[in-house]
């Protein structure tokens, strides 16, 4: 490491987070590359390690002959700002090289207040914001993750947005790079070429059009350009291999352990969940294959937790059988299991046992609304006498604390609703103090925890206006009243509704927003989803000099026949399906889960045939 940037590193908090050098880092000689890809995740080092979609593609990307991916992280505050004053340009943690040297810089987009961060990254790699102003001497700028799903509002910062599963679209999207590259291909020529593999969305190729209104009135695709654009399935996710090894952190990640995704995908259908209608259909692993996998990824790492990664992972046919496979080999090496994505529903004595043979942790649920008529709304499928069993099966296993998670400003929600809260977390305390197995002597502690709910793209709630922040804290003053008229066994804590206001108007968005990110990423906006950073005022100035009304976006409900600045991007679930869901929820009538019946979502067309064998 040179000598300036270890100077810099000694006037920051963490310098770990900077330095690189991880066992499992890959390291190839420049020389012997022909792409160079930077894998960017726009928040700190700690949150992006512990990302599992980075891990996976890192390994893929670097298997392949003549390819070095590498990875970036958001600086956080002190170092960013000390990089910006020193003019040391921001840089991959492998090489040291900055990012203007590489010919791909990758952004995963996980979450909308993500966006002044990927800007910030950009401008302290030195590399112009705008596609428009990047020509052959600059890298592609590309991106994937969940919210490309709706990429508008970042349209005009990137070249290309990768949709739906990278394992086979990413390779094959460098394989046509590393041509380009060898030919001396035009950037215009090279992008014609990528929108051409599955799930490659070149955003410069479409024009929009929109109504006095402020509505979308049409999305018109250059000559050329797919409408819509399908997002890339992976071909047999059943016999995929799995990861063999993980960079293993020198700072802890806040998930610092081994992962393996068991499935992938969600049958559930709840119908406020973005990821259960982005990633359909689900497909599962064989037990079998998913305990050789974590076997090796636990060796190769010296992990002494390991997670069994899913959506729904209680959900998965083979659970059972894999926990045993699991057992034969995790207690002698001390390593405990965590099943971070348990279901009320299907939490059965067996399961608990099986997952506590190590060490216990705390139990999560989630709820989400707190009277079955709103559990119906949201096609939660799960009773108040289900969320009792699995409750009471936790404290006869030992179990003291359970945290319970829910949302308010969901769709036809009443303060009714929100009682019912507190009146399930006070069921729940009930239960534990008239359990005869109770460990003697130890009081019980019922957290619950409360999401403002932000309507997403690609569900069925994409329809439905956002509560306002007025509304959204009266239910919040109401609920902490009913929890402190009842027990003080329970605790209340509740999302900034700003921050969830801001996500719901980029969740929702459209192109006209790109300069308000610009201006406010200008203006000192960056961690926008940490409460210590967030400046929601600047938000509101930017908002109010460029003339765009935030509310148009998240606060005003969408007409069923309204063309949505997403329609040109097609993630598999026929627009219908989601319009007959909606129709759906304001009756509070439930759709069984996928594996129990097919309701038709249209899903089944990228996998090719039926995604389950139903009576």
């Amino acid at each position: 490491m040179e000598n300036k940037l270890r100077a810099l590193l000694a006037q920051v908090q963490k310098p770990g987070r900077y330095t690189g050098g991880e066992p499992g880092s890959v390291y190839k000689d420049r020389n012997d590359v022909s792409l160079r890809f930077a894998f960017c995740f726009p928040d700190t080092y700690e949150i992006g390690m512990s990302y599992l979609g980075m891990k996976i593609l890192y390994e893929k990307l670097n298997a392949m002959d003549g390819v070095w991916c590498e990875r970036a992280f958001m600086p956080w505050v002190d170092m960013a700002d000390t990089l910006k004053a020193a003019g040391y340009p921001l840089y991959a943690l492998e090489s040291k090289d900055t990012l203007t040297v590489f010919d791909m810089v990758g952004f995963t987009l996980q979450y909308e207040l993500s966006y002044t961060n990927v800007l910030a990254m950009l401008d302290l790699a030195g590399i112009p914001l705008r596609a428009a102003d990047r020509d052959e001497r600059w890298p592609l700028v590309v991106a994937g993750g969940p919210c490309t799903c709706n990429a508008e509002p970042m349209a005009d910062f990137f070249d290309a947005f990768f949709l739906g599963e990278g394992e086979e679209q990413l390779p094959a999207v460098c394989r046509l790079v590393q041509q380009a590259k060898a030919q001396e291909m035009p950037k215009n020529t090279l992008l014609q070429k990528l929108q051409e593999i599955p799930g490659v969305y070149v955003p410069s190729h479409y024009t929009i059009s929109y109504l006095p209104d402020g509505r979308v009135e049409k999305i018109v695709p250059d000559a050329g350009a797919p409408l819509p654009v399908t997002k890339a399935l992976l071909g047999d996710f059943a016999h995929y291999p799995l990861p063999e090894s993980f960079v293993v952190p020198m700072v802890g990640a806040v998930h610092d352990r081994a992962q393996i995704e068991v499935l992938r995908g969600c049958v559930r259908g709840c119908r406020f969940c973005q990821a259960g209608f982005i990633y359909r259909p689900m497909r599962e692993r064989d037990a079998g294959m998913l305990n050789t996998a974590a076997r090796g990824l636990c060796d190769n790492t010296g992990y002494e937790e390991l997670s069994l990664t899913s959506l729904s992972t209680s959900d998965h046919s083979q659970l059972e059988p894999l926990l045993d496979g699991l057992l034969e080999w995790t207690p002698q090496r001390h390593i405990n299991l965590a099943l971070p994505s348990l279901r009320i529903d299907n939490f059965s004595e067996s399961l608990v046992s099986k997952t506590t043979r190590v060490r216990k942790s705390g139990l999560t649920f989630a709820p989400e609304a707190g009277t079955q008529r709103l559990r119906d709304v949201i096609n939660k499928n799960i009773t108040d006498d289900e969320i009792d069993r699995a409750c009471t099966l936790a404290f006869d296993a030992g179990y003291t604390a359970v945290k319970l998670y829910f949302m308010m400003g969901l769709p036809t929600e009443t303060m009714a609703d929100i009682e019912g809260i507190a009146d399930t977390a006070q069921r729940v305390v009930d239960l534990y103090y008239n359990n005869p197995n109770k460990r003697k002597g130890q009081a019980v502690k019922v957290s619950i925890s409360v999401a403002c709910f932000v309507p997403k793209a690609m569900t069925p709630f994409q329809y439905c206006p956002q509560d306002d922040e007025a509304t959204l804290h009266e239910k919040q003053k109401f609920l902490i009243n009913c929890v402190k008229n009842r027990s003080k066994k329970i605790s209340v804590s509740y999302h900034d509704s700003r921050i969830s206001f801001l996500e719901a108007v980029f969740a929702k968005g459209d192109r006209r927003l790109a300069p308000v990110i610009e201006k406010a990423f200008q203006g000192g906006c960056r961690f926008d989803g940490w409460d210590d950073q967030f400046r929601y005022d600047v938000w509101l100035q930017t908002f109010q000099a460029l003339g765009i009304d935030p509310h148009f976006y998240a606060n005003r409900p969408l007409a069923l026949d309204e063309t949505l600045p997403w329609s040109h991007l097609d993630y598999g679930v026929d627009a219908a399906f989601l319009r007959a869901e909606y129709q759906k929820a304001m009756e509070a009538a439930t759709t069984p889960p996928c594996n129990k019946a097919c309701s038709g979502c249209g899903a089944n067309k990228l996998a090719g045939g039926p995604c389950f064998e139903t009576a």
